[in-house]
C-alpha cells in the first residue's frame, strides 16, 4: 500500500529534471522589476524579478555578476537572460541569471557604447580631423528647431556678443524617429551657402529625447561635413556621439553660441589696449629719433666737417706710403730669391758635371782593366783554334793548328805534343 507514495524530495528532484530538460526553459529572457536585492559576501547576486501580478526568484552568480556595467538596486527595471531551474533545499523554482541590462535606457546605453567605439575605431573621433573654428566669423549657420529655447539662447547670445555676423537657421526636428534624418539633410544643406561655422543642437532633455543625435547617419553627415561644425546639444553634463564626431563640443547651445563669435566688448578693449601700445610705441619711437638727431647735431664731425677730410687724406698718406714700402720688400726679396735659385743651379750644373766626370773616368779605367789588346801588352797572348778562342787544354788534340795573338804580330803552329797540368783544379 507504501509502495505508490514517494519522498518530498523524490518529487523535487523529478520536476528538477524535467524543467532542466526542457528545451524552452534552458534559455529565458525575463523582464520584471527588482526587489529584495541582497549583494552576498562572496559575489553573488540574490533579488525577486517580479511584475504587477508575479513574481520568481533570482540567482546571479560572481562569475555573471564582473560582466554588469551598473549596480542593481530595488526598483529597477532590467531585461535579464537566464535558464530555470528548481532549488531542492526549498523545492521553489528560480531564474539563474547569466546577463542583465537596464531595461529602456540601458538598451540605450549599449547601443550608444557599441556605436561609439565602432566609430573611434574607424577614426571619426582623431583630433587630426578636427577643423580650426573661425575666430570672426561673419555668416553662421544654425540646425535646430525654429521654436524653443535653443535657438531664442543662440541668436541672443550672437546678437549680444558680436551683432556684426549674419546667421541663417536651417530648420529640423530634434527630437523622434524622423529627426535623425532631417538633421542629415540640413547638414547637406548647409553646405551649399558659405558659412563659416556651423551650430548643431538642442536643448536638454531626457537620453530618448535627444537619441537622434547618436543616431550613426548624423554622426557620419557632421564627419563629412566642409564647414566647421560646433556641437551644442543639451546640457554640460549631456554626452552624444555628435559630441565626440564634431569640432568643437559646447556644454549648452549658449556654450555654442559663445564659443562661435568673440566678445564685442572684448574685442573693443583688445583695440583699445593695441592701440595704447601702439601710441606708446611711436611715441618712444619720435623720442629716440630726437636723442639721436641731437646727439648728431652735437658730434665733432658736424661741428668740423673740414677735419674729416683733413683726417681722411692723412689716412690715405699713410696707405699710400704703407703700399709703397711693400712693394720694395716685395721687389727686393723677389730679386733675392731669384739670385739663390741662379746660384743654386750653377752649383748644381758644376756638381753634375763632377759626378758625370768622375763616373765617365771610372768606367774608363775598368774598359782598361777588361781590355785584352791592353792584357796582351803586359806579355799575354790569346790563342785560338778555328777562330775561337780556347779556353782548355781539353779542347786540343795532336795536330791541331792553333792561332798565337802577341802585342806585335800573331803565330801560326801546329801541335806535336800536349801536356796537362798537374795543378788541382
Amino acid at each position: 500500500m507504501q509502495e505508490k507514495y514517494i519522498c518530498v524530495s523524490q518529487l523535487t528532484r523529478y520536476i528538477k529534471f524535467k524543467i532542466d530538460t526542457d528545451e524552452h526553459l534552458k534559455q529565458v529572457f525575463l523582464k520584471g522589476e527588482i526587489s529584495n536585492f541582497k549583494a552576498h559576501t562572496r559575489g553573488h547576486y540574490y533579488f525577486t524579478l517580479k511584475d504587477e501580478t508575479s513574481r520568481i526568484n533570482a540567482v546571479m552568480f560572481q562569475s555573471s555578476v564582473t560582466k554588469l556595467k551598473f549596480l542593481p538596486e530595488d526598483g529597477m527595471k532590467v531585461l535579464v537572460t537566464g535558464r530555470i531551474s528548481v532549488y531542492e533545499a526549498t523545492g521553489g523554482y528560480q531564474i539563474y541569471v547569466d546577463e542583465m541590462i537596464e531595461d529602456g535606457i540601458g538598451n540605450l546605453y549599449i547601443q550608444f557604447e557599441q556605436l561609439k567605439k565602432k566609430l573611434e575605431l574607424e577614426g571619426l573621433f582623431a583630433k587630426e580631423h578636427k577643423r580650426p573654428i573661425p575666430r570672426i566669423p561673419s555668416k553662421i549657420g544654425i540646425i535646430t528647431a525654429s521654436t524653443g529655447a535653443a535657438i531664442r539662447d543662440i541668436l541672443s547670445t550672437i546678437q549680444r556678443r558680436w551683432p556684426f555676423t549674419e546667421t541663417i537657421l536651417f530648420p529640423s526636428l530634434v527630437q523622434g524617429a524622423s529627426a535623425a534624418p532631417n538633421i542629415v539633410r540640413q547638414i547637406e544643406n548647409a553646405q551649399q551657402y558659405d558659412l563659416d561655422v556651423l551650430i548643431v543642437g538642442r536643448g536638454g532633455g531626457s537620453i530618448e529625447d535627444m537619441w537622434c543625435f547618436n543616431e550613426e547617419i548624423v554622426a557620419r553627415a557632421i564627419y563629412h561635413s566642409k564647414i566647421p561644425i560646433i556641437s551644442a546639444v543639451g546640457h554640460e553634463i549631456d554626452f552624444t556621439i555628435a559630441d565626440f564626431v564634431a569640432d568643437l563640443r559646447a556644454p549648452t547651445p549658449t556654450g555654442a553660441a559663445e564659443m562661435a563669435v568673440p566678445n564685442k566688448k572684448e574685442v573693443l578693449e583688445y583695440f583699445r589696449q593695441l592701440s595704447l601700445r601702439l601710441q606708446k610705441e611711436m611715441e618712444n619711437k619720435i623720442l629716440s629719433g630726437r636723442e639721436k638727431l641731437k646727439s648728431l647735431k652735437s658730434s665733432y664731425a658736424l661741428e668740423n666737417p673740414i677735419s674729416i677730410y683733413q683726417m681722411k687724406e692723412q689716412q690715405l698718406d699713410t696707405i699710400l706710403e704703407k703700399i709703397q714700402l711693400i712693394m720694395k720688400a716685395t721687389t727686393y726679396n723677389q730679386r733675392v730669391r731669384f739670385d739663390t735659385l741662379l746660384q743654386t743651379a750653377f752649383y748644381g750644373v758644376q756638381n753634375n758635371q763632377k759626378n758625370q766626370k768622375h763616373r765617365f773616368e771610372k768606367m774608363l779605367n775598368k774598359l782598361e782593366v777588361l781590355n785584352p789588346i791592353l792584357t796582351i801588352g803586359r806579355g799575354y797572348s790569346i790563342t785560338r783554334k778555328d777562330s775561337k778562342v780556347v779556353e782548355s787544354i781539353s779542347d786540343l788534340k795532336k795536330g791541331d793548328t792553333l792561332e798565337i795573338e802577341l802585342r806585335d804580330g800573331k803565330i801560326d803552329t801546329e801541335i806535336t805534343s800536349i801536356e796537362k797540368s798537374r795543378r788541382k783544379k
